[in-house]
């Protein structure tokens, strides 16, 4: 059964309380706001947006503003910008804030080529300098506490996160994310929680760990070992968005939560469904759901037989009607039933409401 945790520990972010240490990261395609009031439902006290282009925010570029969308039901809004502008990054500060952002988040981490070839992301770890005028571009722009999510460096030979996060906060920058690999790494090796250590160390603001962090195993261990006050969870929401919540009851009671059985993983699926094709409408919707019903699949014990699962989301992921879907998930986690489960299918809201309760 899931639970909300109202006796998580909170983190301060400038003037911002956040209700609990383990955040979800902002990811490209993936915590859209759908995906994010989800997870705000299941309990996540802290869930980012995807990273938004200041540029194309500053021109309001109507996908750009939708990745940005506030949306009601969450706990709190966290904005992240990416791009090497100082002048552009301070005018997407401004749009955040209008939009409604309480945490502006700036992006000096994605290691991805698209992003760092035009020396953005980890790139900015390359010139410090550059990344410190955009730093102070973004919090004289806003009232809103600004926060930065970096890498340990661009390679081995060039750790400079601690260095970056003291100038980050004498700056005014109110937090810092660390993920434990450098750019060159991309996602392979291990995340170095202990190196996160040495920026916690340097600084006074808040640091919260980043990379390899699943398990209630590893989340206590990357905390102990970095000393960070949060955690950041990023792949491994992928098909599980109550994780947040998950891992939090565990760092308070120390026990692990159950995942959720049948009927709540079947209402979730169907709620996420439903918003994703209410936010985009058809065939979008549906469309961008895919990932995430790929990963509902492979995540789920059900069926046991692991190439069962792979054969059955490559069948449901090509159908084109989302009743199609549901029915077509209904008989996967239950098929033994001839018709569709009405608590899970026709109530999907009431069940999550109980299974959050």
């Amino acid at each position: 059964m899931l639970r909300k945790t109202p006796m998580a520990k909170t983190l301060q972010i400038g003037d911002v309380t956040v209700h609990g240490q383990v955040l979800m990261a902002p990811m490209t395609g993936i915590t859209d706001l759908p995906f994010r009031v989800l997870a705000s439902r299941l309990g996540a006290a802290y869930v980012a947006t995807e990273m938004v282009a200041a540029k194309e925010l500053a021109r309001a570029r109507p996908d750009v503003v939708r990745r940005a969308a506030v949306g009601a039901g969450l706990p709190l809004t966290v904005i992240q910008l990416v791009g090497r502008d100082p002048e552009q990054m301070g005018e997407g500060a401004r749009m955040a804030e209008k939009a409604g952002a309480d945490i502006v988040d700036l992006n000096f981490g994605c290691p991805a080529k698209e992003v760092t070839g035009s020396a953005a992301g980890s790139a900015l770890m390359r010139t410090p300098d550059l990344a410190c005028r955009i730093m102070e571009a973004a919090v004289q722009a806003t009232r809103r506490p600004v926060t930065v999510k970096m890498r340990l460096g661009w390679d081995d030979d060039s750790k400079n996160a601690a260095e970056l996060a003291r100038r980050a906060e004498a700056i005014g920058v109110k937090a810092v994310t660390v993920h434990g690999r450098t750019r060159k790494q991309f996602y392979t090796g291990q995340a170095d929680w202990d190196a996160v250590g040495a920026v916690k160390a340097a600084v006074g603001i808040p640091v919260i760990v980043n990379g390899d962090i699943i398990t209630a195993d590893e989340a206590r261990e990357a905390l102990a070992r970095s000393g960070a006050d949060g955690l950041m969870l990023g792949r491994g929401v992928y098909g599980r968005p109550w994780l947040a919540a998950h891992l939090e009851r565990a760092l308070i009671d120390g026990v692990a939560l159950d995942e959720p059985g049948q009927d709540e993983r079947l209402a979730i699926v169907i709620e996420h469904l439903r918003a994703s094709v209410e936010f985009y409408g058809l065939p979008l919707g549906l469309k961008m759901f895919r990932k995430h019903l790929g990963w509902y699949i492979e995540q789920a014990p059900w069926p046991a037989d692991p190439q069962h699962r792979r054969e059955a989301k490559a069948r449901i992921c090509r159908l084109d009607e989302p009743q199609a879907v549901e029915a077509a998930m209904q008989h996967l986690w239950w098929p033994d039933l001839p018709q569709i489960r009405k608590s899970a299918v026709e109530n999907a809201p009431q069940v999550l409401e109980t299974a959050v309760a």
